[in-house]
């Protein structure tokens, strides 16, 4: 690491950490990191006529579909430096994609104070525990990982309260396959994912209701988490941190959120569906701008994820592949 990108990601970092910084002016400057060493991503900002030169603010970045990480390699370093590679699931096609990372140090940096500041807004203190199979190349194994978690393969009763994780998928296999138990108050639950490709789906109220009738897991205490391979940051519920149930997510200052509608590539009114676009600082290695395939509303400073929109895509947001390939 060269002292420019060893000085840019110390200036992240302190960022993450709590640091006042402008995100505007380092949005651009991690673009310009960006454009000059990842050349996959520079040829498509080229096909676009967009160059680090010619931006005067952060939303004209331009934002590469989650879709890519599938077809090609997107870094700012060699792929054989990589301390860490995630996988997409790979529901959506017959392959996975990949998100390789030089350091880890923005994701953990980010990691556990949101997960804190959402899970645990009350100062509590308890095990956390993570249904999540523990596999080297799952970013959510990572993450349950770097919180401290203890892997489990089945829930068993306890006398303390604990912070359970695991995917809504997995929770509503053992509802349905007769789990039952009343585990202490001051438990809460840390859930994500959604269903799709499932034989099986409810909605988000529905299981809301089931974690109280099959754990004692009030409502008011079940957070879901919105997050994926391609990024470095984790959304969250404002649930705990109010006090009451909510939907409402809010960036961290290292991350911005806008809803796009699909016909203009523009953002959408308050309270229109579009498109979720993330800019995500922490993804300094790869690509920051990442437009995603899931629907959501803008609410106020926030946004309320709504599911995926498979096939669903801004125009002029598809990739040049064959600029792309030729990098």
């Amino acid at each position: 690491m060269n002292k420019t990108a060893s000085q840019l990601q110390q200036r992240l970092l302190a960022f993450l950490g709590g640091a006042p910084d402008d995100f505007d002016a380092l949005a651009r400057e991690v673009f310009a990191f960006q454009f000059e060493r990842n050349p996959a991503y520079r040829a498509f900002c080229e096909s676009k006529k967009i160059a680090p030169n010619r931006l005067t603010h952060w939303t004209q970045i331009p934002a590469v579909p989650t879709r890519a990480f599938k077809e090609m390699t997107l870094t700012c370093f060699p792929p054989h430096e990589a301390v860490a590679e995630f996988h997409t699931s790979g529901t959506t096609q017959s392959h996975t994609g990949r998100h390789l990372f030089k350091t880890l140090a923005l994701y953990d940096a980010g990691c556990v104070p949101q997960f804190r500041a959402h899970l645990f807004a009350d100062g509590a203190r308890m095990p956390i525990v993570s249904l999540v199979p523990d596999t080297p190349h799952s970013s959510l194994a990572h993450m349950c990982r770097t919180l401290g978690a203890r892997f489990v393969e089945r829930l068993e009763a306890t006398n303390e309260p604990v912070c359970l994780l695991g995917t809504a998928f997995h929770f509503l296999t053992l509802f349905d396959n007769g789990l039952v138990l009343r585990l202490p108050a001051g438990s809460r639950v840390m859930e994500t994912g959604g269903f799709k490709g499932r034989t099986r789906e409810i909605s988000k109220p529905a299981l809301y209701e089931m974690f109280e009738k099959h754990l004692g897991i009030p409502p008011t205490r079940v957070v879901n988490e919105y997050g994926m391979t391609e990024l470095s940051t984790q959304f969250y519920d404002e649930t705990m941190r109010v006090g009451h149930r909510s939907d409402l997510k809010r960036s961290p200052p290292w991350a911005r959120v806008r809803v796009i509608d699909p016909q203009t590539d523009e953002d959408a009114p308050v309270g229109a569906t579009g498109l979720l676009r993330i800019y995500d600082l922490a993804n300094l290695w790869s690509v920051m701008c990442i437009q995603t395939e899931d629907l959501g509303i803008r609410m106020g400073d926030g946004f309320v994820l709504l599911g995926r929109a498979p096939g669903a895509m801004p125009r002029g947001c598809s990739l040049n592949a064959e600029a792309l390939q030729n990098a």
